[in-house]
């Protein structure tokens, strides 16, 4: 880790630094690079090192520099564990010290233009900004300017411990700390877009899976209120329930619980907060936290309430609102698996499960095909309507369009297959595609940067997004978009009224 920390530094500033676009951040000057019309700035420090006694503390601000700052090369990604492939993670180094941005502008763009701002999936404990999936270029040249981030994950960003409670200033935010870096990197885009020819008043919000999850928690997060206009949820969950930072309750162990349990597990048992920071990074990674458990909280002061509640209560961000989900999302996990989505239909009632199989044809329908109703797509619509019943323009989508080169036996687009088409990025794909993909990426790039131009998806010469009114939304086919009733709406209202029963 020493190493790799090393290599990242080494990649910062540089007073060798001779030729490419420059520009003055409030940290000082950096140097990017220009290509076919867009200009690209790695690697910029939104908050400091959250190394040391930094560990486990809210972000605080970047240090200064003097000399012209190297930002042409990716900066190390965020402590995790390998995650089997996944094009959403970028490349090597690993490091503690990864709280970075990466902005791609149009060239030489006339007046302040909208801003993207990209919060990459993987359970909260994989992904960055960084990976050649989330290349901001083919977006900026629609004009606007697209940023993405790197945050903490895994328990380097989702813990807490008596330990470090016993430490903390009063009133001092815990646990979320992967949240805060969120929201201090909206605070930097805030203060520095406007050097990249962006606009601080027109930010949007956008995510996938975890990164999702985490559009919809900014969007109930005192910190961030003000930071951002619209929002674009990509298969977000939405009924999620999160631990309660130092309060047990039935079935739900606290973070501390957790972090106890963890410190145990590395024999660390009454451990002091020294400890815990002198722990190898790598040693967090094991066993792995678990999205449901570890990594969702509720801790008081960043996030004060779940997401649906929030919704509910009408205590969300009142911006234009886009969400979505695929239509074959968790296609291989089946509701007698093992772990948290597997047993998301254990409280139903025999009569519950017996209408609900009905209503899937059989249980063949219901094993393929309920997980990825319970977890995405009813919640998807449930949150779409408490924010359409509120008075917020809303728009649902369903992704449907799955290459003919795809090699898994899904039946539909699995989760996280949107991602290249709304980059716009098919070459990432790493195998063949036609020209209805292509067609695809177009129309999603467009409805996605028109929705950050105006706060409305819609434009000239596309299929009319109509908005959430009436349970219509936009279906990405292979044939094209269609607007439509939202499908199999049966199953979604017999998996509501569960959801209604169990969680009042």
């Amino acid at each position: 880790m020493f190493l790799e920390s090393l290599i990242a530094a080494l990649m910062t500033t540089s007073p060798s630094v001779q030729s490419g676009p420059q520009i003055a951040v409030a940290q000082g000057r950096i140097q990017g690079t220009a290509a076919a019309g867009v200009t690209a700035f790695q690697n910029l420090p939104y908050a400091a090192p959250p190394v040391g006694p930094l560990r486990w503390k809210p972000p605080t601000p970047p240090a200064a520099w003097t000399d012209v700052r190297d930002a042409t090369r990716p900066g190390a990604i965020c402590v995790q564990a390998p995650a089997n492939g996944d094009p959403g993670v970028g490349p090597l180094p690993m490091s503690e010290d990864c709280l970075t941005l990466n902005v791609w502008a149009p060239e030489n763009a006339a007046g302040p233009l909208p801003v993207m701002l990209w919060i990459h999936g993987g359970g909260y404990n994989n992904g960055s900004g960084t990976a050649g999936l989330y290349d901001g270029s083919n977006l900026a040249r629609r004009g606007v300017v697209v940023v993405t981030v790197n945050y903490r994950l895994g328990r380097l960003g989702f813990f807490d411990h008596p330990a470090l409670a016993a430490e903390r200033l009063p009133d001092e935010p815990a646990g979320n700390y992967g949240v805060m870096d969120q929201i201090a990197a909206l605070e930097w885009v805030r203060d520095n877009i406007g050097q990249f020819g962006g606009d601080p008043a027109k930010v949007t919000i956008f995510g996938e899976s975890a990164g999702g999850v985490a559009v919809t928690q900014l969007m109930i997060a005192p910190g961030a209120r003000g930071l951002f206009h619209r929002a674009v949820v990509q298969s977000g969950l939405g009924r999620q329930r999160s631990a309660l930072l130092d309060q047990d309750r039935p079935g739900h162990p606290s973070a501390q619980s957790l972090g106890v349990a963890f410190a145990r597990s590395v024999q660390l048992a009454g451990a002091t907060a020294d400890d815990l920071r002198a722990l190898p990074a790598e040693r967090t990674l094991s066993p792995m936290p678990a999205f449901y458990t570890d990594n969702l909280i509720v801790d008081g002061r960043v996030l004060t309430e779940d997401v649906v509640e929030a919704f509910a209560a009408g205590h969300q961000a009142p911006v234009p609102l886009i969400l979505g989900t695929n239509s074959a999302e968790f296609w291989w996990i089946r509701p007698s698996d093992a772990g948290a989505y597997g047993r998301t239909d254990d409280l139903m009632t025999d009569a519950e499960y017996e209408a609900l199989v009905a209503a899937y044809g059989g249980q063949g329908g219901y094993d393929t095909s309920v997980v990825s109703d319970l977890i995405f797509n009813e919640p998807a619509r449930h949150l779409a309507r408490l924010h359409a019943g509120a008075g917020h323009s809303t728009w649902l989508y369903r992704f449907d369009v799955v290459p003919e080169s795809n090699p898994e036996p899904s039946g539909g687009a699995t989760h996280a297959s949107e991602r290249p088409y709304v980059f716009d990025n098919l070459h990432t794909v790493g195998r063949p595609l036609q020209e209805r993909d292509a067609r695809a990426a177009t129309d999603m790039a467009n409805y996605w940067t028109d929705f950050a131009k105006t706060g409305d998806p819609n434009g000239p010469g596309r299929v009319d997004w109509p908005a959430m009114t009436g349970d219509l939304l936009l279906e990405f086919t292979n044939d094209g978009p269609i607007a439509k009733p939202v499908p199999q709406a049966e199953r979604l209202d017999l998996i509501e009224q569960f959801y209604d029963r169990i969680r009042p």
